[in-house]
């Protein structure tokens, strides 16, 4: 799944910090997996990139809460920043469906 941002659809506002962009992110991709056919738990790898390092912390537990025990490959990246200077985080998937 292509790079997704914090944005909440259902406003089209983004919230001012990462904790709520990363938790509007993962709703984002869930929805978009589900359209498809697949669920988080077939999420095999994630790259985060993230505008300030001290945000990592606080997306790590987005994370631990939205994933559980999903354990993608992921890597995190600190970047000089996204399209919009209100973005903080952007997190692309991969997803595999798995065998029933």
């Amino acid at each position: 799944m292509a790079g997704t941002t914090g944005y909440d659809y259902t406003t089209m506002t983004m919230p001012g910090d990462v904790t709520s962009q990363s938790r509007n992110c993962f709703r984002t991709i869930e929805a978009a997996l589900k359209e498809a056919g697949f669920a988080m738990a077939d999420i095999v790898r994630a790259t985060y990139y993230v505008t300030d390092a001290a945000d990592a912390d606080a997306h790590f537990a987005v994370c631990g809460e939205v994933l559980g025990e999903i354990r993608p490959a992921a890597t995190l990246l600190v970047v000089a920043g996204l399209y919009k200077p209100e973005m903080k985080i952007e997190i692309e998937v991969t997803a595999k469906r798995r065998a029933a």
